[in-house]
């Protein structure tokens, strides 16, 4: 089995090298200790979501912390092209499961986006507290996954900021059932950003489609069958990083 991965706090490890020591603490240092009860001689490895992995080796337990020893640290350089996600908010955390399982596989950026035909409403206290479990998620799969980068999580997107993005990225794509042209056979840029829009269950409206397109968007399909919201992003980005990254 590999080795756990917990984030140290932004930047922590900008300074740390081979054989220093370094205390793990906090919420993940109490996880570490106190949870998972890692013990002198296992592998942690540790990341600051700047890019830096430091392999550790535990040297001493205590109540809430961890005593490691560094033995190696290596920068991950940032994926070039970038993954941006448009996830359209969806019922029954499917929307969750959706950034969850596209962290795993390689989502560089959530977007969450208020779709027209999203029943889910992200409003007041609300909003703040989905957003607050959006980055939750996004921070635990990026752990399981072992990632060395966080993925970002914007603030709450509408059709306006949803075209701006479109507009802004080097590839848009908008997973679409009644689109002719094949994910598979769209040519991927060598840098920049690849957005990727999802759709809520019902679908994207018509005036939404139409919106992005006219953006500068490209409406594509997976296949033959419709996947849910849940599932059709994470199927894209397991295409698409087929095709750039798992090589």
């Amino acid at each position: 089995m590999s080795a756990p991965l917990f984030f140290t706090g932004q930047g922590r490890l900008s300074t740390v090298a081979v054989d220093d020591r370094f205390v793990l603490d906090g919420p993940e240092g109490r996880h570490a200790a106190d949870v998972s009860r890692l013990g002198p001689g296992e592998t942690v490895l540790l990341a600051d979501g700047s890019g830096l992995l430091a392999r550790s080796e535990v040297v001493e337990r205590r109540k809430g912390e961890l005593e490691l020893r560094v033995q190696e640290v290596v920068s991950v350089a940032e994926p070039d092209p970038r993954f941006t996600l448009v996830q359209a908010l969806a019922k029954g955390d499917r929307d969750l499961l959706a950034i969850e399982v596209g962290t795993e596989l390689g989502v560089d950026d959530v977007v969450p986006w208020q779709a027209d035909r999203s029943i889910v409403r992200w409003r007041g206290e609300r909003a703040a507290k989905a957003h607050r479990k959006w980055e939750q998620t996004v921070l635990a799969a990026t752990k399981q996954a072992r990632r060395a980068r966080v993925p970002g999580v914007a603030p709450l997107a509408d059709r306006q900021a949803v075209i701006q993005r479109i507009a802004a990225a080097d590839l848009a794509l908008v997973l679409h059932e009644e689109a002719t042209e094949p994910l598979a056979g769209v040519d991927l840029p060598g840098a920049g950003e690849v957005l990727l829009v999802v759709g809520p269950e019902g679908g994207i409206s018509p005036e939404e489609t139409q919106a992005f397109v006219d953006a500068g968007a490209r409406t594509v399909r997976l296949g033959s069958t419709v996947l849910r919201t849940s599932t059709a992003g994470s199927a894209a980005i397991a295409l698409l990083s087929a095709r750039a990254r798992w090589r």
